[in-house]
């Protein structure tokens, strides 16, 4: 399934997107190149790693433990981790390392809620938004509609409303197999997450944010008779926001395909296990 199939808003004012949103749209299923199994029912149609991969693999495992043995080695160097804030993370930590100050612990419909008047604040409501909005929940009129109302800025809430639920519509949701309700058919199990990779700030004020948030993120059905098996993508969700005096909120969002990086060569897992781990392994809330 591509990320990056076009699903429009006719014009409404308070959602933009470039592309869908966290599995909107149409859909296109990409089964992997090779042999003659399906999705899900047959052998994984990916080739046995060659002895050279094996020796790469080994190579990497080895510079790893010693980049874990360096990294460890005792110095009595204050903390550099960037753990205190905005200032010490610009100050002390890599780009690409994971940073911040600690989670907020209010929620507001379940969603994380009460971040910072700061950057990173901006960047972590931004993650957890994107998470919520890109959720299985969104497919579901009810649970939409709370998501909907416990993220999105006063000033831009109905009209938000109003864009996602006609994204959402029943045809669409026939379209991808799922009943009225958002509901996978009898034997199946709905997908639908998203997994911010990194987020960063492209414009802010005191009262205003924009930040891109990064995202892989995984959609289709389990089962063996599904014709829209699980498939994975990369895009980048621009999320807009606006202070409204406690916290941070959205006004609008939009989305654009990738970075995409190249794909691994593990082997297709089966229907019946994406289904039970889906159903075990919970999805996370984000908070730098």
């Amino acid at each position: 399934m591509s990320f990056g199939d076009e699903h429009g808003h006719g014009g409404d004012p308070g959602r933009t997107t470039d592309d869908n949103f966290g599995g909107m749209g149409q859909t296109r299923t990409r089964l992997p190149d090779g042999g003659g199994g399906d999705g899900y029912g047959g052998p994984a149609r990916r080739p046995q790693r060659s002895s050279r991969s094996l020796v790469a693999v080994v190579g990497v495992v080895v510079l790893l433990i010693a980049a874990i043995a360096f990294a460890n080695r005792g110095g009595g160097d204050p903390d550099t981790s960037g753990t205190g804030g905005g200032d010490d993370r610009a100050a002390g930590s890599e780009p690409t390392a994971a940073s911040g100050v600690k989670p907020v612990t209010g929620k507001s419909g379940g969603i994380p809620s009460g971040f910072a008047k700061d950057e990173q604040g901006a960047e972590s409501a931004a993650a957890n938004y994107a998470t919520a909005l890109g959720s299985d929940g969104m497919f579901n009129p009810d649970r939409r509609r709370a998501i909907v109302q416990a993220v999105a800025h006063a000033d831009s809430a109905t009209e938000l409303q109003s864009g996602f639920d006609a994204d959402y519509s029943p045809k669409f949701l026939a379209n991808i197999g799922l009943e009225p309700d958002g509901t996978a058919p009898s034997g199946s199990t709905f997908v639908n997450r998203t997994l911010p990779a990194g987020t960063k700030v492209e414009k802010f004020t005191s009262d205003t944010a924009d930040v891109n948030v990064w995202c892989m993120g995984l959609f289709g059905l389990t089962g063996d008779s599904s014709t829209k098996p699980v498939t994975n993508g990369w895009f980048t969700v621009n999320v807009k926001l606006k202070w409204d005096g406690s916290d941070w909120k959205v006004v609008e969002t939009s989305q654009k395909t990738g970075p995409t990086p190249v794909s691994g060569d593990n082997p297709v897992s089966g229907s019946d296990e994406i289904a039970d781990a889906v159903n075990k392994f919970g999805g996370f809330t984000y908070a730098r």
